[in-house]
Order: structure tokens, then sequence, then C-alpha cells
């Protein structure tokens, strides 16, 4: 009796330590937004802003449902597999077929691999423009200079979980900050915005094509299965309920940082202005510096760069690393550890050689990834909780339907800005 007394206890305390918030959770808070804020936070404000007032306020109250709920039913999903260490690929064979699971897996890892070159391009020309512009020094050899950045990145990411965090940790502290201090910083050059009533048609069209941008710029889907995996093996049963809580702090300082800091760029250019930056294709940072003669921020532009592609590129490797090694596994039948080592030696080299030619071909690529990662993030988990048992109790909620319907929107625009 006192066994069972004390085993009750036990499980009770457990659970209680379990709920609290502690040190674990922030740091993965920390790493899925560092995943979430690439590049790409550099060009949202232009990309979103160019559309007008009302569909960025529109946008903005959307975006955390958006990002919340879309994230948290991936994680829904990969928690659904009856097996504790399942990876993405276990995940999808076990629930739509060996067939269909490694085409979605390798469909997955395609989505996600493309933007690892992309990130590995970037971070060699940012870095490379602060050496010749900030530094007055001669640009380095493109070739030893890559080498050292990607190398740099992927040791990172092998020396474990605990090495990772800390790493996001140092990473995402000053990118929060510097992102909050421009954000106050541009306040005293705000305008007046253009809040006229847009025509309908014209204002809808511009509110469906800003989805996908909302989607991808918020998006961490690439980190969620590794996220998921650690999770479960810290928390067991309580894994669900720590996973969601963990989602939903991540996608409310997304909100909170990252659209204060678009607002605030918006708010400081006109509409041409925003038209001019979009023809020039710079960086909303870059635009700032050049039309304002302002050091401070053109000094703090290849930080604020150099900081968001890193700590993206390690949440980004993260995902193809473990895709890779689970369709690689499974095909050639081979040991797991050396399948994770050709992999890394793969991916390097590919990182590498991409970031020394410095293809022109890299947006077109982003934009194929694009429909692939909507698709996995919002409509796949959705199709599986109509599909699989353990999920059919989301069925016909709100925010299933919602979740779909976005998904479904996201595609379209894609495929439409592609078509078009």
């Amino acid at each position: 009796m006192n066994t069972q007394q004390d085993a009750a206890q036990f499980s009770a305390s457990t659970t209680s330590s379990n709920s609290k918030w502690n040190l674990h959770d922030t740091q993965w808070v920390l790493s899925l937004f560092g995943t979430a804020v690439g590049a790409g936070i550099l060009f949202l404000p232009i990309n979103i802003g160019i559309g007008g007032f009302w569909p960025l306020v529109i946008m903005a109250c959307l975006a955390f449902p958006m990002t919340y709920l879309a994230h948290r039913g991936l994680a829904r999903f990969v928690l659904s597999s009856k097996q504790p260490d399942a990876d993405f690929t276990d995940v999808v064979e076990e629930h739509f077929g060996m067939n269909a699971g490694r085409l979605i897996s390798l469909l997955y890892f395609l989505s996600i691999f493309p933007i690892l070159l992309i990130y590995g391009v970037g971070l060699t020309n940012t870095v490379d423009s602060f050496i010749v512009n900030q530094l007055g020094m001669e640009s380095p050899p493109r070739v030893l200079l890559s080498g050292i950045l990607v190398g740099g990145m992927i040791s990172l990411m092998l020396g474990g979980e605990a090495l990772m965090l800390r790493a996001f940790a140092i990473l995402v502290y000053p990118l929060v900050g510097i992102l909050f201090f421009l954000s106050l910083y541009l306040i005293p050059s705000w305008q007046m915005p253009d809040v006229s009533i847009p025509e309908f048609s014209g204002f809808m069209k511009t509110l469906w094509l800003s989805i996908p941008i909302i989607v991808f710029s918020f998006s961490h889907a690439a980190a969620i299965s590794s996220f998921v995996h650690v999770q479960r093996a810290h928390y067991g049963n309580n894994a669900k309920m720590k996973s969601e809580a963990i989602l939903k702090r991540t996608s409310l300082l997304l909100i909170v940082f990252v659209l204060l800091f678009v607002f605030s760029c918006v708010l400081s250019l006109s509409s041409e202005q925003m038209l001019q930056a979009k023809a020039e294709n710079v960086s909303i940072l870059s635009f700032l510096a050049n039309i304002t003669d302002n050091s401070f921020i053109a000094t703090l532009g290849p930080l604020v760069a150099f900081i968001a592609i890193t700590s993206s590129f390690l949440g980004h490797f993260l995902g193809a690393r473990e895709s890779f090694n689970g369709l690689a596994s499974k095909q050639a039948h081979m040991n797991p550890k050396l399948v994770d080592k050709i992999g890394t030696v793969i991916m390097f080299f590919a990182i590498w050689y991409c970031s020394v030619i410095n293809p022109s071909i890299l947006d077109m690529m982003d934009q194929l990834s694009g429909p692939i990662i909507a698709m996995i993030l919002f409509i796949m988990p959705m199709i599986a909780v109509y599909k699989v048992p353990s999920l059919q109790k989301y069925r016909h909620r709100l925010s299933t339907l919602f979740v779909l319907a976005i998904g479904s929107l996201a595609v379209l625009a894609l495929i439409y800005s592609m078509i078009k």
C-alpha cells in the first residue's frame, strides 16, 4: 500500500515539476525563434508593407494564429506516432504508407536544403561586404572565407544539443535586442500612413498574395521534428503539453518583436520609397542607410544579417540533417551513425560549393521550396487529422479548418505568383 502511495506521489511530483517553465524550455524558445528569424526579416517590411497599411494591419492580426496553430498541428502530427523515438520520416511512413511517406520525406528535405544553400551564399556575401566596406580591408579568397563560415556553423551542430542550444542563446539575445532597439530608434521618423479604404477586389488580392510572406517569414517548421523528439525524450507523457507551451511562447515572441520592427520600418518610409526599395532589391536596413546616410544603421545592418542568417541556418540544418538521415538509412539500410557522417559531409561540400560559385538561381529555388513548406506545415498535418485515429479528436475544430484554409490559399498564391 505504501509503495503504491509513494509511486503515486512520485508521479504527481514529476508531473508538477515538468509543468513548470524552466531553462530547457527557454532555450528551445530561443532556438525556434532563431530558426524563424532568418535573412528574410530584412526584406519582410518591404514585401508586406508595399501592399498598403490596411493589408499590413490585417496580416499582423492573423500572424499569431497562422504561426502558432500551424506549428502546433505539425508538432501534434509528429507526436502521434506509436514509436517513441520516431523522426519525421518514420511518422509519415506510419500514417501514409511507405511509398507516400518516403515521397513526402524527400519533398520535406528538398524544401529545406535550398534554404541552406541560400544562407551559405548570404552569409559569405554579408561577411565579405563587412570586411570590405566597414573594415576597409581587401576581400579575402571566397573559397577560404566560405569554407570557414560554413564549416564553423556545421561544427556547432555536430557539438550536440547542449552546444547548439547555447549557440542559439548567444545569437538570439542580441538579435532580439537589436531588432527592438532599431524599432525604437526609427520612431522619430514615423510618417502618417495612407489610411484610405482601398478598392475591394484589389484589397482582397493583396491580402491573398501576402499570406505566403507571413507563412514563411515566421516558419520554424524545419526544426519542429527534432524539437518534438527532444521534448518526448525529456518530458515523456507531458511532451504534448510542453511542446505546445513552448510553441505558443515562440510565436508570441516572433509576433511582438518582428512585427514591431516591420511596422517601425514601414511607417518610416513612403509608398514611393517602398517601391524604390523593392526595385533595388536591397534589405530594409541597407535602403534606410542609403536614403538617410546613417552610419549607425549601416553598421548594424550587417550585424543583424549575420546573426539572423547564422541562427536560421542552424535550425534549418537540424531539419535537413534529420530528414536526410531518415531517408538514407531506410533506402540504403546503412548504420544510422555512418549515414549521419556521410550526409553531413555531402551537405557541407554542397553548401560550400554553392557559396563559392554564388549562383543567381537561388531565388527561384527558394520559390520552389515555398509551396512544399506550405503543404507540409499547413495541409499535411490537417489531412492527417482526418486519417489518423489518434488525431481524430481535432476533426471539425475551427482551428483545423483555419489552418487548412490558410495553407491552401498560401499554395495557390505561390503558384499564381510563379506562373504570372
